[in-house]
């Protein structure tokens, strides 16, 4: 009998003694130490004590990790859209790791535990899982524990509050309807799980593409790493390794997708409110912006709009002929848009919702029944977008609203929303037929929403380009939507928080983005706030004012005579602008570099940016520098970076790597323009139908490093750009050749513009230039320029002095 307990007491002793978790006096499992590996078409697998680890090779900069302890997920990724290339270029097996290289990147595998770090081909340490922690698993949930490295900072990730400097701060990503948010509030609208981390003079970049509810923390409550994680779902991120900044934006969004050209009105300045109706009072902005010379491009209607809030309807009263009230906004130079949001009304009768129950496109709980809750028609079911079925169904549904010429969507409520916010978790979506849960398909809801709009509608618009807005959304919503920053509050902390916002989605591969102008609600916004918030607004990517219902009106106009020139000014100039912003938009198009450039993307390790007191400002474009102020001040304190820049307002010069104290009165928002920048400007119009004067302003400001600048344009509103219908020119300044050159223009579209004429700033004492072997005389212009006027279809020019 002793025998028998003493053998089964040693069995048990076993098995207990076997399970890493218990044995090691931890909670968590790690991945446990090596047992094997192979080969793969385009990396390794690993296998280990407790898990299985992949490391893929998708670019000699770009490898994907993923960790798994039962079988990998065979989902498809919603914002991956390219494939992996190439292999690992060496595979050392090693005593105490594996050594793999793919040219550009080192990856060793540390054998026991299982340890990941990367390093860059000079050998240079990048990223290291923490040697303790490493990938670890806590029930369902995962998650990956970095070894902070000394001074190490973090930028990214997206929709996020706080400091440029992640550094001691924790996120998390779930997409929230959150109104009013608090300026340090988090979860927000999307998840955007890109960030990037720096230290010692190198950078690299994390993609974590796991969709559920996730964790980052760049080591808050800790000194000793950096993680990211998710609820359930396998560990999967990408690592990337570029020599830069903007290599790595380059690197992320050729794996997740760069943004279409969009529609040049989308550029232009847009006027929103919860709601214009009936179509008079639409009718009437309308003619007000004209009379006033204020120019705009855009109204929106909000949900008042619909017949009881029913998406896809017209309120018959209200708009008894939506297709003429558009059409006498098309031949006042507007575009439509109109708020669509995700819930259908429950209705039978109801065209929509009769054909969602038919063809089966609802969400649904695990007994088959359709999920229904509350919103603004009242109780309505949602549509599965994880469904390719589902996706066509509902662009298909835009087929009244573009017989009306619309052009315009706007997708609302699409974390999703609901009144109570608490979608059950058990719900069931498609997930492209691999099956989930609200779990795995909540923060993807959003962005899958818009792109079967940005699909439906691009099929119905016959090959025009819509412009679709979100404000849920994750990664890779680049490929389908703008997004708004949602539902902002009216005070200036808000509107300084707004750039930081916009930043971060830049550095998160998104670069159509802005803020509601004026603050969407919680306070009255005052002359002076929205006299300097849409200043600075005129500087960022997506352009549009909007308030919230019965809040007071936030039309330029409305805020006095004062107000109202400084809007003028401010808009003018963003019309003005364009060309240099539409190429911007052509950069991110081909780059992925944003439109709002943080300074860490060009001034990467100079600490000064990451003041807090300076950490607001940004590039817009490549070479205008904004500082945004508050309304309350009168004067600023601008750190400019090296070299030297010039203040746009007054041309007045001043050195960089420094902290100025300069003037900001609300009809002066400090913005400074770098030296040797080109700029193409145009005239004013009203509208970006209008082709102006016919002359482009090249702006060319002195300085003693050489630059160049592509020039690109197209009809604006088509694709037709996709099939070489477009122009590009290269402008060149080379100081230290004293010359400037007008390169040729490649393509086979004809620009707008037929002069050129060179606006020279900061050239003094120049009288003349040599075109060719002629000397021409140089007119005085506004401030301390000089221009010339030259035939824009002359071939190439070049200037000399």
């Amino acid at each position: 009998m002793k025998t028998i307990r003493k053998t089964i007491f040693a069995v048990m002793f076993a098995v207990v003694m076997s399970m890493p978790s218990f044995a090691a006096g931890r909670l968590s499992v790690q991945i446990g130490n090596f047992t094997s590996w192979k080969e793969t078409p385009h990396g390794v697998l690993i296998s280990a004590g407790n898990a299985k680890l992949s490391l893929t090779v998708y670019g000699p900069e770009v490898v994907r990790v993923r960790a798994t302890q039962n079988e990998f997920s065979t989902t498809p990724s919603y914002a991956v859209i390219t494939e992996p290339s190439g292999k690992f270029t060496s595979v050392k097996d090693e005593k105490d790791k594996l050594v793999l290289s793919t040219g550009e990147l080192k990856v060793e595998v540390n054998k026991d535990p299982v340890l990941v770090r990367f390093y860059n081909k000079d050998g240079k340490l990048l990223n290291e899982d923490d040697p303790g922690l490493g990938i670890s698993w806590l029930g369902t949930g995962t998650t990956c524990y970095k070894k902070l490295q000394p001074g190490e900072r973090f930028i990214g990730l997206g929709e996020k509050t706080g400091n440029l400097d992640r550094r001691g701060s924790a996120y998390v990503d779930w997409n929230t309807d959150n109104p009013a948010y608090a300026t340090n509030g988090d979860p927000l609208y999307t998840s955007l799980p890109f960030y990037i981390g720096l230290h010692n003079k190198l950078s690299y970049g994390i993609f974590f593409d796991n969709t559920y509810k996730a964790t980052f923390n760049f080591g808050a409550s800790n000194n000793r790493f950096s993680s990211f994680g998710a609820v359930d779902g396998e560990m999967n991120y990408y690592f990337f390794g570029g020599h830069s900044v903007a290599d790595l934006l380059k690197e992320y969004t050729n794996l997740t997708g760069r943004i279409k050209m969009p529609p040049i009105w989308g550029l232009g300045f847009q006027q929103s409110r919860w709601s214009y109706f009936p179509d008079t009072e639409v009718l009437n902005l309308a003619r007000t912006f004209r009379e006033k010379k204020i120019p705009a491009d855009v109204i929106y209607l909000d949900i008042h709009y619909m017949d009881a809030y029913k998406v896809f309807t017209w309120n018959k009263e209200r708009f008894p002929n939506p297709s003429a009230m558009i059409d006498s906004l098309k031949d006042m130079g507007f575009h439509i848009v109109t708020i669509v949001d995700p819930g259908v009304k429950k209705e039978k009768g109801y065209w929509a919702y009769d054909s969602g129950l038919k063809n089966d496109c609802f969400v649904k709980y695990p007994d088959g029944t359709n999920w229904s809750a509350d919103v603004w028609p009242g109780t309505c079911n949602f549509p599965d977008f994880t469904n390719p079925k589902v996706r066509t169904w509902w662009g298909n549904l835009y087929k009244g609203l573009v017989a009306d010429g619309v052009t315009g969507f706007w997708n609302d409520m699409n974390e999703p929303a609901s009144w109570g916010n608490m979608v059950p978790n058990l719900v069931e979506f498609d997930m492209e037929g691999h099956k989930g849960t609200m779990e795995e398909a909540h923060n993807v809801y959003g962005m899958q929403m818009a792109r079967s709009t940005f699909q439906g509608a691009t099929k119905l618009m016959d090959g025009k380009r819509p412009l679709v807005l979100t404000r849920a959304a994750y990664a890779g919503i680049q490929r389908y939507s703008a997004i708004w920053t949602g539902d902002n509050v009216a005070s200036d902390e808000h509107m300084l928080l707004a750039s930081r916002l916009i930043n971060s989605m830049g550095l998160a591969g998104v670069p159509y983005v802005g803020a509601d102008i004026g603050g969407f609600m919680g306070g009255t916004t005052n002359r002076k706030l929205f006299a300097r918030w849409i200043s600075i607004a005129a500087y960022t990517p997506f352009f549009r004012s909007h308030s919230e219902y019965n809040s007071r009106a936030h039309e330029p106009w409305t805020f006095g005579e004062d107000v109202e020139a400084i809007s003028r000014k401010y808009i003018d100039e963003r019309y003005q602008l364009l060309p240099y912003i539409y190429s911007a938009f052509y950069q991110a198009h081909e780059t992925g570099m944003p439109i709002a450039r943080s300074l860490a993307i060009n001034y990467t390790f100079d600490k000064n940016i990451y003041n807090p007191d300076f950490q607001d400002e940004y590039l817009f474009g490549p070479s205008i520098l904004v500082a945004p102020v508050s309304s309350e001040q009168n004067f600023g304190r601008v750190y400019l970076p090296k070299g030297v820049w010039y203040r746009k307002s007054t041309g007045k010069k001043y050195d960089g790597g420094q902290s100025v104290i300069v003037d900001a009165p609300l009809s002066d928002l400090p913005v400074f323009v770098k030296a040797g920048a080109i700029i193409p400007m145009q005239s004013t119009v009203q509208n970006t139908a209008q082709k102006g004067d016919g002359i482009m302003r090249l702006n060319i400001y002195s300085g003693s490093e050489p630059n160049k600048y592509l020039y690109y344009e197209d009809d604006g509103t088509t694709y037709k750009y996709e099939n070489g219908h477009f122009l590009k020119r290269e402008f060149a300044f080379d100081p230290a050749a004293k010359k400037i050159t007008i390169g040729k223009a490649e393509g086979n579209y004809t620009s707008k513009f037929n002069k050129i004429e060179v606006v020279l700033h900061g050239f003094d004492a120049m009288n003349s230039v040599k075109v060719g072997r002629k000397t021409m005389s140089l007119q005085k212009g506004e401030g301390d320029t000089q221009t010339l006027t030259l035939d824009a279809n002359n071939g190439e020019t070049v200037l000399s002095w």
